[in-house]
Parts: structure tokens; C-alpha cells; sequence
């Protein structure tokens, strides 16, 4: 077990909302308790509707008519437009923020030798970086980093066609992090910070200094120290004069986008399944780890 997860059940005691997803695994409602919805007022304004829904309601497996489930249908379809449409406005708000020039030089440890961040935009002029929770003395990656991961590779074969580069860095020697992407049969590529400040500039590693005082500074907001690496991504841009600048970083539930598996359960009825357990991603293996199953039954 990593570090990340001996910590999943130490999160629960943070009690944070805005700590959810990969750094809050302990805690069983990921964001908003009851369930609430995201609304837009008519002036345009983003508004949090509480929406009063029995729970056993929303466990049972009524049976109705055709006709009756087509008016419940219409009606979901109403909600799933009301947060497509605030989603589309989140995103245009997103790529409208300032950005910050990047000054310090990081040098990376990567499969192909050392490279600078300007080297890994490799030719495009946006880069994505996913900060994976791997630190020095770790024998393996964060089984919940690990999770996401598993995602990467099948978005890298059609980013670099929208002028997108993707990369992963860690705190963990290239050696190691070389080992676990072979065993893990991962094909995007993963550099090492050890030995520079970037994990630490980015708010996703942290010091013995800040464990001795109790405080880091994560998601935006100081607040106790958890441990000394946790998840998060960044974005850069790259302009004509090679001049690159942070435009976005993302942590804790901010990550919960990039995990298709929850996309996926999310339409099923038992959908995540989670609030039974100790904390959200208890259930969560390395693809390697599982016990077998059959994940694919073919008719033929």
C-alpha cells in the first residue's frame, strides 16, 4: 500500500468540502450533502439548488409504465442541459483566466534525457501536466493516481491533433517511475522532478518543514498537512517567442474529470457504489491487483 493510501482515512478528519475525489478518499459524500444541483439565475449567475429528493427514493427500483418513465426522462434531460450549458460557460471562464509567466528553468529526468519544460511541449504550444503522487522513497505509485492513469493513454492519441502535449512528473527517481509504467503497461511518458522545485512550486509536494508546522498550502487554501505528495494537474501555454506561462492547475475533486471509469458509472443505477465503504476509492486496485473477473463476455 502506498502512502497516499495509508492516508485516505487520516483526509476524512481534514472535513473540507473542497477537498473531494482523489484527495478526500475518506470521505463518502464527495461534494455537496444532500444532493444539491449547480443552477444559472437569469442574470447569468452560477446558483447551487438544493434539491429535495427522498433517499430511499432514489435507492428504490420502481417500475412504471413506458409512458410514465419518458416524463421522468424529459425531466432529467432538462437537468443534464441545465449543467452542459453551465459546463460549456465554466470552461469558456477557464480559458479566459490570466495567465503567469514561467521564469525558473525545471530540468526533468526523462526516458529520452534531461529535458526542460519548454522541451516537453514538444513542438505545440499547450502542454498538460498531470502531477502523479509518487514520491522519492515510494517502492510504487499511488494506486489512485494509478486509477486516473489508466485513462491517459487512449486521450494521448488525439490531443497532440489539437495542439496538445501530455506529460507526467513525479518526485520518484526515473528508474522507479520507468519500472511501474512497464509493469503497468502505461505508453505516455513520465519524467522525474527529483531534484528540482516544480512539484513543490505547483502545490502538489510538500516539506518536512510544513509537516513540523502542521500547515500546506493545497487547492488554493492553507490547511493541515496530509502528506508530503498529493494529486493535482497543471496546464501551460507556449507562445511564438518560447515564452511559456501557467494558465490553470486543478486538485483534489478538480480531478474527478479526467476519470472516464466514474463517467462510465455514473449512468448505471448502483452508480458509484461507494457509500458503503470506508472511503471512496477503497474499492479502487492497480489494473494488475484485481482479483479476476470477466470484463468482457462476447456472443457469438
Amino acid at each position: 500500500m502506498c502512502p497516499a493510501c495509508v492516508a485516505n482515512v487520516m483526509l476524512a478528519a481534514v472535513g473540507a468540502t473542497s477537498t473531494g475525489g482523489l484527495t478526500a478518499f475518506a470521505v463518502k459524500r464527495f461534494f455537496f450533502n444532500p444532493p444539491e444541483i449547480i443552477k444559472q439565475t437569469k442574470q447569468g449567475k452560477m446558483k447551487i439548488e438544493t434539491l429535495e429528493t427522498d433517499q430511499s427514493e432514489v435507492n428504490s427500483s420502481k417500475v412504471v409504465s413506458k409512458a410514465e418513465w419518458l416524463i421522468a426522462r424529459r425531466d432529467l434531460l432538462t437537468r443534464e442541459k441545465e449543467l452542459t450549458r453551465l459546463r460549456d460557460e465554466v470552461s469558456r471562464h477557464r480559458r479566459e483566466l490570466p495567465w503567469v509567466r514561467v521564469k525558473k528553468q525545471y530540468v526533468f529526468d526523462g526516458p529520452n534525457g534531461q529535458e526542460t519544460l519548454t522541451d516537453l511541449f514538444d513542438g505545440r504550444s499547450q502542454l498538460v501536466v498531470y502531477h502523479f503522487m509518487f514520491g522519492p522513497d515510494w517502492e510504487e505509485g499511488c494506486k489512485s493516481c494509478s486509477y486516473l492513469a489508466d485513462h491517459f493513454d487512449g486521450a494521448n492519441w488525439h490531443l497532440p491533433h489539437r495542439d496538445v502535449s501530455f506529460a507526467v512528473i513525479s518526485r520518484a527517481p526515473l528508474p522507479k517511475l520507468e519500472g511501474y509504467r512497464k509493469r503497468m503497461g502505461w505508453r505516455f511518458k513520465w519524467l522525474s522532478s527529483h531534484g528540482n522545485d516544480f512539484n513543490f512550486d505547483y502545490h502538489v509536494s510538500f516539506t518536512k518543514e510544513d509537516e513540523k508546522k502542521n500547515e500546506a498550502y493545497y487547492n488554493y487554501r492553507k490547511g493541515e498537512f496530509i502528506m508530503d505528495e498529493l494529486p493535482g494537474l497543471s496546464v501551460f501555454y507556449k507562445n511564438e517567442d518560447g515564452d511559456v506561462f501557467h494558465t490553470y492547475s486543478a486538485y483534489a475533486r478538480g480531478l474527478d474529470i479526467l476519470v472516464g471509469t466514474y463517467n462510465f458509472l455514473d449512468l448505471v443505477p448502483k452508480g458509484r457504489d461507494e457509500d458503503h465503504l470506508d472511503f471512496s476509492m477503497e474499492w479502487v486496485r492497480r489494473h494488475d491487483q484485481y482479483e479476476s473477473v470477466n470484463t468482457m463476455r462476447i456472443s457469438r
